[in-house]
């Protein structure tokens, strides 16, 4: 069944931030034949690093990835991800800082666009120049379903970026990417674009650019420049089983961007429509089970309990239109997007037969919960162990096959030499029981006594689902 969840809708376009502010522009040339030196030199200086210190993150569920090589639990979703470093890149941090993403200058007086994924949950931010100055940032706002962040530093006059438009981009245009991937530095790339008006499965309501050039973790927010050096497109994702780029990149055109920029600087976030609705595309069998005699519109099949709709819409309506906007299932979440949240319009309703003309109240578009991998708590380390330790939830240790455990501790981290790594203790390992004392909190273990070879710890251990009793003497011997 095709099916959409419409949590999430596209912008509508309002006035540039451009025609009241004052710019500071570089104008390059376009690249020779024999490469794009000459552009990267000039554009290069107003794309910048972003680093977020003190992140929080849910050591449980890092663990979890590290165990299983996986920055996702399901395993479609692993096949898309954001473009941050990994918490297993080792080249992914400079002096203790986490190299979360990159940006770019949209205006000279110290706006700077990236994505809203890599400072979401931050607690402080710094921006990093090309030429190594990094100074203070504070968030602006934040967009959750244009995946846009604008953050402000206080810098002096700064070369700014122009925002264009991808309308006039072509599939097969040459462009380049710049940002810094998994925090080697700014690394400039080269490609085309490789197709337009892309849907991915996470961001249903972004019509992404694709593109081949080479993206990859750490790339994210950064900017996609055709070969006159104007801005298009914002890298935001990449299609890969690995993680690396495999030369399926995708970018938030730069016509979205621009939309919700002065909403943000103004507001701090985007005001759009909601409905509170799920729904499928008509088929045509379905067209003549419900008496309808085209495939337009799109089949309710799932209200929120206390949304906007839930007293007006009802399962098994055919909803044809908007106002004076048709409606088709592909473009339903942008429609309710552009509807000003508050007010009431009146959509056309196939019901039992009849057509009906319906008032909807219009809500305001939520944001999407916090990512549990910002959410969580800090892991706890056992010293006598030399180990680190987080609570788990069900879905962790189901994550880690260890469905069948009602409680544990996942290790999150082990020293080298320590008590826990030598009786052969992995991180992802859930431990269950100290001796025959069930853990279910990590004060259950945090003072534990050192072990030896005359007085070896005893702890129950699961791991790919078989369990299987361990004795810590810190030594070798097991």
């Amino acid at each position: 069944m095709d099916t959409q969840r419409l949590s999430f809708a596209r912008a509508r376009c309002i006035a540039s931030v451009a025609t009241s502010m004052a710019f500071v522009l570089i104008t390059p040339a376009r690249a020779a034949p024999d490469g794009y030196a000459e552009l990267v030199r000039q554009v290069a200086p107003s794309v910048v690093t972003i680093l977020v210190e003190e992140q929080p993150e849910g050591a449980g569920q890092r663990a979890v990835e590290r165990a299983t090589g996986s920055g996702d639990y399901d395993v479609m979703r692993s096949f898309m991800r954001r473009l941050l470093s990994g918490p297993d890149v080792v080249s992914a941090s400079r002096d203790g800082e986490a190299v979360l993403g990159s940006g770019f200058v949209v205006r000279a007086d110290g706006l700077i666009v990236t994505n809203r994924h890599v400072i979401v949950g931050a607690r402080s931010m710094q921006v990093e120049f090309a030429g190594g100055r990094k100074v203070s940032a504070r968030l602006v706002g934040a967009d959750a379903a244009t995946d846009i962040a604008l953050l402000r530093v206080s810098a002096g006059p700064l070369p700014a970026l122009r925002l264009g438009t991808s309308t006039k981009i072509s599939v097969g245009d040459p462009v380049i990417a710049i940002g810094d991937p998994l925090g080697l530095g700014q690394s400039v790339s080269a490609g085309i674009v490789s197709a337009r008006g892309r849907t991915l499965e996470a961001d249903p309501y972004i019509d992404f650019l694709q593109t081949d050039a080479a993206i990859n973790m750490g790339n994210s927010g950064g900017p996609l420049l055709s070969t006159d050096g104007v801005v298009i497109g914002v890298t935001s994702a990449i299609f890969s089983p690995s993680g690396g780029s495999v030369g399926l990149g995708f970018a938030i055109p730069a016509e979205t961007v621009e939309s919700v920029l002065s909403e943000l600087e103004a507001h701090g976030r985007v005001a759009r429509g909601y409905l509170g609705i799920s729904a499928q595309r008509m088929t045509p069998a379905l067209a003549r089970a419900l008496g309808v005699d085209h495939t337009g519109g799109a089949l309710v099949t799932a209200l929120e309990p206390n949304g906007p709709a839930a007293k007006t819409l009802s399962v098994g309506d055919v909803l044809l239109s908007i106002g004076s906007t048709p409606v088709t299932f592909e473009a339903l979440s942008k429609i309710t997007a552009r509807l000003r949240p508050g007010t009431t319009v009146t959509a056309t309703v196939r019901r039992g037969g009849l057509q009906l003309s319906i008032p909807l109240k219009i809500g305001q578009l939520p944001d999407p919960p916090v990512d549990p991998a910002l959410s969580g708590t800090a892991d706890t380390w056992v010293p006598n162990l030399a180990l680190g330790v987080a609570n788990t939830t069900s879905e962790i240790r189901k994550a880690i096959k260890a469905e069948g455990e009602t409680s544990g501790l996942i290790v999150t981290q082990l020293r080298r030499v320590g008590a826990g790594a030598l009786a052969g203790l992995r991180i992802g390992d859930l431990i269950t029981h100290a001796g025959t004392k069930p853990l279910t909190d990590v004060a259950d273990i945090a003072g534990v006594s050192l072990p030896s070879t005359q007085r070896p710890l005893l702890l129950r251990v699961v791991r790919d689902g078989s369990a299987s009793f361990v004795a810590v003497t810190n030594s070798e011997e097991r």
